[in-house]
């Protein structure tokens, strides 16, 4: 087997340091070295064939050659949420084009402060992207502090990072607006996450704002709100169903959560759109293959992840955009999970 060629011998060959090496096939501007001295390792370099690893390369330039995607979930999301499949895919499209590695890390609920701060110290990452932030995460004033790039997927009512999102308030009462449109005046609605993710408390405030214009009243008993997954959205309905508050339609803020919901109505004997009519949010792959097909807001997921990549990439280099927000519209996808009512 043939010996792997290594710096060291690239220094040997050139008369030279093996820093000074690593300098100059890294094109290392902070120090000077002469050109004669760079003619050298580049000519050792090719003769011997030595090409510089991404270890090396990062080490040399100060540079990860890397982005985080920082989630604040349970890891049982990974597996639980195609939502997440479609972000990541729109990531890896760009960061394999611009040959960067993407980190993924899952983070705790009152841990994001540590993470973020431990992974700017320890530079296994040049910026980050956090998805779906919560209102009550002290760790976003600490980025703004530390100045590590960054980006949310989502975004923060006052903070001063850059987001990439959708209008959630206007696309959830859209969503409940169609309900309305077929004659529903009793809707419920179970929200996608937790509230103190603010895309859970956006699509509630597009619900209730939806009802108000219309002049219907909102009630507590009505709303229940879930965590992302399946489970909880089929655990929610059931609570509603043994409530025994009375509605003709639900809104359900997450076509995951929708899953969980649409089985419990089937589980229950009643069916869809006939007994109740269901909305959903994201408009996943799956959705246009649900009994019956589900009428969803078209999330633009893989849009929302190039853009947010695209955009950490720019305040990487130092090009920061004078706008803070980027928000990319949404439509109504209408299938058979709908019925009108009769007048």
């Amino acid at each position: 087997m043939q010996k792997r060629v290594t710096s060291q011998d690239v220094a040997d060959r050139a008369g030279v340091s093996r820093t000074t090496v690593s300098f100059v096939l890294n094109d290392v501007k902070r120090f000077s070295i002469r050109p004669e001295t760079r003619a050298k390792v580049h000519q050792a370099a090719q003769e011997l064939g030595y090409v510089p690893n991404a270890s090396a390369r990062a080490l040399a330039s100060d540079q990860a050659k890397a982005i985080g995607l920082i989630i604040t979930r349970n890891p049982r999301y990974i597996s639980s949420d195609p939502f997440l499949s479609q972000i990541i895919a729109g990531l890896i499209d760009v960061t394999k084009a611009d040959n960067l590695s993407l980190l993924i890390e899952l983070v705790e609920v009152g841990q994001q402060a540590r993470v973020y701060q431990d992974l700017t110290k320890s530079k296994h990452i040049d910026g980050m992207i956090l998805m779906t932030p919560r209102f009550d995460d002290a760790g976003l004033k600490a980025i703004e502090e530390y100045g590590i790039p960054a980006v949310l997927m989502g975004h923060v009512p006052g903070s001063k990072l850059y987001a990439v999102d959708v209008d959630n308030v206007a696309s959830a009462k859209m969503a409940v607006d169609h309900l309305i449109a077929n004659g529903h005046s009793q809707i419920a609605c179970i929200t996608n996450a937790p509230s103190p993710y603010s895309s859970a408390y956006e699509r509630l405030q597009g619900y209730r704002q939806a009802l108000k214009e219309a002049g219907l009243p909102y009630s507590d008993q009505l709303v229940r709100h879930a965590d992302f997954d399946p489970e909880s959205g089929y655990t929610q309905m059931q609570d509603l169903l043994a409530s025994r508050q009375t509605f003709t339609a639900v809104f359900v803020a997450s076509d995951n959560v929708a899953l969980g919901a649409i089985q419990a109505i089937h589980a229950a004997g009643l069916t869809i759109p006939g007994d109740i009519s269901v909305v959903g949010f994201d408009n996943l792959p799956f959705s246009a293959y649900t009994n019956p097909p589900l009428t969803t807001v078209d999330m633009p997921s893989n849009e929302i992840a190039r853009e947010s990549c695209h955009l950490l990439m720019r305040l990487m280099k130092g090009d920061a955009p004078e706008s803070h927000m980027i928000k990319l519209p949404t439509e109504l996808v209408t299938r058979a999970s709908v019925r009108a009512l009769k007048a």
